[in-house]
């Protein structure tokens, strides 16, 4: 590995470090920025929501004009955009400037996750690529598992503010080693025949259906702002097909089986995964009588996991075809889900930490050597653009998880507080969910195994 690489990797795996981190972290710090600002739950909520979904609807659109432009030149300056918007963040004197922030961190967020990927792969010869994206993927698994620990100890004794702070300070180290450790290749051209009837319809699309899969159990217009989503989601597909240099080229779904199955599979795996954290969170608090506090470190195994065996999986996807890998990654994470459908309310708690080592184990088989799968069916002048769509799948999957968590606690809990509400009937609750995410989760394993008939 020459310099030039050396600082390109170290770059990318700080970046994917700092955005995860921000966003694990400042999850503990909601309820203190509700009552510094005196604002209600539904106002607080869009601190995460707003970052969200400019990430969500803008990566690809972005990533399109990083492909067109110059990925080194975009990367950089979003990295400076996402340190100044923490910095100025930090200093928020209104609940409303605070937001504008995040939504500037957004912007730049997913500038970063539409070049970062990409730039890495480009920098590496093919017989590398799983090994450094395996290593970027480590660092996004430090950043969810150290966020909580660092982020709560800021929160405690700093406030939330100094969250912003450390990530200003890390985008700055970031920030230098790109502008002078990244290889300074021939960048694109200037922006011509830019899709922007296609950006702008992906835009509403993504957003509305964000929107509507977040919405859709507690509010009865979230259904019909999803169905006009998926709407402009065909519109969005027939466009791009007439379109002279479409944002996304449909043939790379329609020609190419492994590619869309690959992207398929990172969408079932996330929207069976995700909410395990969340689910196992309620199951440690509510039923088994943890603390907060003691329920957040037990939760730490699974992200551990993930970023301790991630490079090993990245370095075998090498070697490997990448989607055996990721096939078994996902059978794995399937034995996991059945294995937490049989949770009881006097389950040993070492059952529990057994899980959450299996889930963490596959979700790191599943997911470097997955993107590996994805990136290595794209030409590189596509990069950027292929990058983005693996981050809209997550995005999308994660929502749908979500969606899923929602919906079933809403028919089968209702409206209580978690607290009032029988073991028994949380218990039931909690199965049904799993039992739909193990469904999930094995058609995605069918769904990832197909890749290899072509």
């Amino acid at each position: 590995m020459n310099a030039e690489q050396k600082h390109t990797l170290i770059a990318c795996m700080t970046t994917a470090f700092i955005t995860t981190f921000m966003g694990s972290s400042l999850n503990l710090a909601i309820p203190n920025i509700e009552a510094h600002f005196g604002v209600g739950a539904s106002v607080v909520g869009w601190v995460v929501t707003a970052y969200m979904l400019a990430v969500s609807s803008l990566n690809v659109p972005l990533g399109k004009i990083a492909d067109l432009t110059g990925r080194r030149r975009m990367f950089i300056f979003a990295i400076g955009v996402f340190g100044v918007g923490s910095f100025i963040a930090a200093f928020s004197v209104s609940i409303w400037m605070l937001l504008a922030m995040r939504l500037l961190q957004g912007f730049a967020g997913a500038m970063i996750f539409s070049t970062n990927n990409a730039i890495l792969m480009s920098a590496f010869p093919d017989s590398q690529r799983g090994s450094v994206l395996g290593k970027s993927t480590a660092a996004t698994y430090i950043g969810l598992s150290t966020g909580p620990v660092i982020g709560g100890l800021l929160n405690g004794y700093l406030g939330w503010r100094s969250i912003f702070i450390a990530s200003a300070v890390v985008s700055a180290a970031a920030f230098t080693i790109a502008v002078k450790g990244l290889p300074k290749k021939a960048e694109g051209g200037p922006l011509e025949h830019f899709d922007s009837r296609g950006s702008a319809l992906y835009f509403a699309m993504v957003i509305m259906v964000l929107i509507g899969l977040t919405d859709l159990s507690i509010a009865g217009w979230a259904r019909y702002v999803l169905i006009a989503g998926l709407a402009l989601l065909v519109l969005f597909v027939i466009t791009e097909k007439r379109a002279e240099d479409p944002v996304i080229r449909i043939e790379m779904f329609t020609e190419d089986r492994p590619f869309l199955c690959s992207n398929l599979a990172a969408f079932l795996n996330y929207g069976a995964t995700f909410t395990v954290g969340y689910l196992l969170s309620i199951y440690l608090q509510m039923i088994m009588g943890f603390s907060s506090q003691a329920a957040g470190l037990l939760l730490i195994v699974q992200p551990a996991m993930q970023a301790i065996f991630s490079p090993y999986m990245g370095r075998l996807s090498d070697r490997i075809a990448p989607y055996k890998l990721a096939s078994a990654g996902m059978a794995v994470c399937t034995v996991g889900l059945v294995l937490l459908s049989r949770l009881q309310e006097d389950s040993p708690l070492a059952y529990v930490i057994v899980i959450m080592m299996m889930m963490g184990f596959g979700f790191a088989m599943f997911s470097s050597p997955n993107v590996n799968a994805i990136m290595s069916r794209v030409d590189p002048k596509d990069f950027g653009v292929a990058n983005s769509i693996v981050a809209t799948m997550r995005n999308m999957g994660q929502s749908t998880s979500m969606a899923v968590v929602t919906i079933v606690m809403g028919v089968l809990v209702g409206n209580e507080a978690l607290a009032e509400v029988p073991a028994s009937q949380l218990m039931h609750a909690i199965h049904v969910i799993f039992a739909i995410f193990i469904a999930i989760c094995a058609a995605g394993v069918v769904l990832s195994m197909s890749r290899g008939k072509e």
